[in-house]
């Protein structure tokens, strides 16, 4: 099985933190992170919860330890045969009647067959192991998409009571100015229609909170309705590797890719053993029978001697359609492998490219609303202010341009949400962390996991 060092990091450095968790307690350490959970949120208390409690980590496991006790059954001998036979009307011999006899035998595959049935079994149990290592890479690409999706949704909720209030006041200023005659019924209306648009948001807000809240506590293995604090939005992470590199990245180290090779090298293995099956199998027996006193007037010298035997024998392996069809079975599956294997490189290039673009993207719309847009709508809602202060300007105006300056606002937390899931999502797609570039030395366990602070950088 092929490893990529750098692609395993991830996992293996994952599973190790885990394990240290593990040896200083489970139940304490689940305990102490519980407590914290109605607190501010962090990616690393999440995703350790989640690896000691999800059901899917622990369902990988087990069948992995499964396919290894497969491989240590079928790599032994069949167990051996005892027969016993016992004759109520015993059978006469020349050396009197056979009472009962017992056989005890013994099949003994072609040399060979066992090893290379091994090798079969061997390739399961590191599938086995892959899909365990992807099960780990899964729940934490779900557990940080979803902690991303929680962030954005408690920003925009701050923005939008924010709003709210401004458009409340807004609409008692319009109210008290038109009662004066000094406003337009548009304005009170204007004032009226945003105020129920940004209550509109609110309640759907509230509502995806609670939805994102039950989709994160079931990662966790929690009730839906248990307490979960603030995720707050985390500064992005600089990508060091170009797109080919990924690509080349994901053709080492990515699990679905892995999976694949294993699978071929499995159907290589498996079109030897359909070759060694066609061969004969060996059997080896010994036979005993319990011979009691013959009836007669002049018995032989050796009468009532048990009688023993040694047997051999052997499987004729003679129909030769079905020894071809084994053959052209395991050649095919070889070669539905083969193709397999093609289809989930593709696959996956697409799934980067896609990611890409969006990682991109995601990252213009950051600078672009961060650095340009946000700050040159909110100098012009400090300047419709003054004007609507000083008489100059109309409170129509003013809601126009503090309704850009929310919906910028808004879409700049959608860009950071967008921006982090598909870095996630990338980096599972490419098997290895992508904010920067190291030896292919292992990690310490300090750094495998994102952290809320130095993680900043330069957008792509």
């Amino acid at each position: 099985m092929k490893k990529g060092i750098l692609g395993r990091i991830f996992i293996f450095g994952f599973l190790l933190l885990a394990a240290s968790f593990s040896h200083a307690g489970d139940r304490e350490m689940l305990e102490q992170i519980e407590e914290r959970l109605s607190g501010d949120l962090s990616i690393p208390d999440l995703l350790v919860y989640a690896y000691e409690s999800n059901p899917r980590i622990t369902s990988s496991k087990e069948s992995w330890k499964g396919f290894i006790e497969n491989f240590r059954i079928g790599k032994s001998y069949p167990d051996p045969q005892l027969a016993i036979t016992y004759f109520p009307s015993p059978i006469e011999t020349r050396l009197g009647p056979q009472d009962w006899n017992l056989t005890l035998s013994q099949a003994i595959p072609f040399p060979g067959r066992l090893a290379q049935k091994g090798k079969v079994l061997e390739a399961d149990a590191a599938i086995a192991k892959l899909r365990l290592d992807k099960s780990v890479k899964t729940l934490v690409r779900d557990v940080t998409v979803a902690f991303h999706e929680l962030a954005y949704i408690q920003a925009a909720l701050e923005i939008a009571r924010a709003n709210l209030g401004v458009n409340r006041q807004m609409m008692e200023i319009s109210q008290n100015a038109y009662a004066r005659d000094k406003a337009l019924f548009y304005d009170v209306s204007k004032a009226r229609a945003q105020a129920a648009q940004v209550e509109y948001d609110l309640l759907l807000l509230q509502e995806l909170e609670q939805t994102q809240k039950t989709r994160i506590n079931t990662l966790l293995n929690r009730t839906p309705e248990a307490a979960l604090g603030r995720a707050r939005s985390l500064p992005p992470r600089e990508i060091v590797f170009s797109l080919d590199e990924i690509y080349g990245l994901a053709l080492v180290h990515q699990e679905d890719i892995l999976i694949a090779d294993e699978t071929l090298n499995r159907s290589r293995e498996a079109v030897r053993l359909a070759e060694l099956s066609t061969l004969p199998t060996f059997k080896l027996g010994l036979f005993y029978a319990g011979i009691g006193s013959p009836d007669v007037a002049a018995p032989p010298s050796n009468a009532g001697d048990d009688a023993v035997g040694v047997q051999f024998g052997l499987n004729l392996p003679l129909w030769q359609g079905k020894n071809k069809s084994l053959k052209l079975k395991a050649q095919a599956e070889k070669e539905k492998a083969r193709a397999d294997k093609t289809d989930v490189v593709n696959t996956l290039k697409d799934r980067i490219s896609r990611l890409w673009f969006r990682l991109r993207n995601s990252g213009r719309l950051i600078s672009l609303y961060r650095d340009e847009l946000i700050p040159q709508v909110r100098a012009q809602v400090e300047t419709a202010q003054t004007w609507m202060d000083q008489g100059e300007g109309r409170m129509a105006d003013f809601l126009e341009i503090q309704s850009t300056a929310y919906n910028f606002e808004l879409s700049l937390e959608r860009a950071r949400a967008d921006y982090g899931q598909a870095l996630v999502k990338l980096e599972q797609a490419a098997g290895v962390i992508l904010d920067r570039k190291k030896s292919r030395a292992p990690r310490g366990s300090e750094d495998l996991l994102p952290k809320e602070a130095g993680n900043g950088g330069s957008l792509p």
